[in-house]
Formats: structure tokens, sequence, C-alpha cells
């Protein structure tokens, strides 16, 4: 009942809210999903996650221009263990291109391609993908709002994962929000169809969908905390608990 109420009422949202139009600067990311903003132009940040089986993910992107945002990322499991460090096979790469800005009536609209997925990678004879599959090619709307003197950001696209050796090469859809409480506290939470991940394979989506929700502390404007609660869904076989990971992300400028 939960995984299709709480759709539902982000839509809802997104139709309905008729509220003072504001611009801040947007998250890039809300968890997993992708939004339309961006680095400011000559900046770059340094993003490192701390996942479930001692996993750790580091990436760097880079604001070229205005509307042009350059990533890669790379990562493994089993990093912070006394076991053997299972790297991922390859780096990802990502890039976002701003095609409109926001203005009072229309959101912001970004294309873009991220090749990095998360959680761990696997492959055999017959599947080469990561638990939670990269985004690949994309299409996002934001536009923001001002609640209670503080912004609020809503988002919404369509992605195509190349991560198809499963069989299940459907395009799929993610919405989400954002939300600031005051200059240090705020809070992201992100849904994402999976139509893509919902052949019930074993142990990866069974149909549910994926719900993450990440609490964000801020500290000036260049460093970031963040704990997220993944998979509130509980979107894959033989998992009973949902998933906590820890993010740090520091910006710098050229």
């Amino acid at each position: 009942m939960m995984r299709k109420t709480v759709p539902l009422i982000v839509i809802l949202v997104l139709v309905l809210v008729p509220l003072l139009w504001a611009q801040p600067v947007q998250p890039r990311k809300l968890v997993d999903c992708p939004t339309a903003g961006l680095l400011p132009r000559g900046s770059f940040d340094v993003d490192l996650r701390l996942f479930p089986g001692g996993g750790a993910l580091g990436g760097i992107s880079v604001g070229l221009t205005e509307r042009l945002l350059l990533g890669v990322s790379y990562g493994g499991e089993k990093v912070i263990s006394e076991e053997k460090i299972d790297w991922f096979p390859q780096a990802g790469i990502s890039i976002k291109y701003r095609v409109l800005e926001e203005n009072y009536a229309l959101p912001a609209l970004a294309v873009g391609f991220d090749s990095q997925g998360y959680g761990a990678y696997v492959e055999n004879d017959s599947i080469s993908r990561y638990s939670i599959k990269s985004k690949g090619f994309y299409w996002v709307t934001s536009k923001n709002y001002k609640i209670l003197g503080a912004s609020m950001g809503l988002h919404l696209g369509a992605n195509y994962s190349m991560e198809d050796d499963d069989g299940d090469d459907d395009p799929s859809v993610f919405l989400g929000l954002d939300k600031e409480f005051n200059e240090e506290f705020s809070v992201v939470i992100e849904y994402d169809f999976a139509f893509n991940d919902n052949k019930k394979l074993s142990g990866f989506g069974k149909g549910n969908g994926y719900m993450d929700l990440g609490l964000r502390w801020s500290f000036g404007d260049r460093l970031t905390l963040e704990l997220d609660f993944m998979n509130l869904t509980r979107n894959r076989k033989e998992i009973n608990y949902l998933a906590r990971q820890v993010r740090i992300v520091y910006l710098e400028y050229f």
C-alpha cells in the first residue's frame, strides 16, 4: 500500500502546489536520483560514500560551465574490512547538461548520462550489473518553491540504463523532493519506480520500486554530511532490513 500511496502524493504535490517560486542552489543529486542542479562554474566537489558490506565509493565532479557538469567515480566492496577488496570492474562516468533554466512558469530541464550504479556488483556468465542499476541516459526536470521561509525542490525524470544483461531493458521513471528547514539541515526523499528491475531475479528487484531518504547537515557552503536510509520498500529478495550509508561531500573552487 505504501509503495502506491507515496508516489501518488508526490505527483499531486508536483501538480497542485501553488506556492511562491524560489531559485536557490539545487542539489545535483537526491540520494541516487539526479536533479537538474549543477555545480557552479569553476568549482568541483569530492563525494565519498560508505555503504553496506564495507563498501566505499569516491567521486569527483567538475562544473566546467554554468550548464555543463562532468564527473568520474570509482570504488568497491569490502574496502573497510579484513577481507580482500572487491573493486568495481571499471570507473563510472557522468555528464549532465542543463538545457533550460528555471523560471517562474517552467522548471529547469537537464539531460545526462551516468554509468555508476550502487551497492554490490554482480558478474557471472549471464549477468553483469550493480545491485542498484546505474541511471544510464536520463532527463530530469526540477522546480523550486518557497515554503515557510525555506526552499523546497520538486524533481521528476526518466532514464534508460545500459545495464540490461538481466533481460530487463525497460525505461524507468523517478521522482523526489528536497526540503530545507534551515541553513544547516535538509531532507531529501526519492522514489525510483525501477521498471528496469522488476523481473524478480534472485537477489534483485521484486517490483516494489526503490524509496530512499536522506538527512543532510551542511557546515557552511562547502562541507555536507549525510545519513541515508535506502530501499525503504525492501525491494530485493533476501533483504529484511533497510540499507544505511554515510556520505561526505566537499566543495572547492579552482
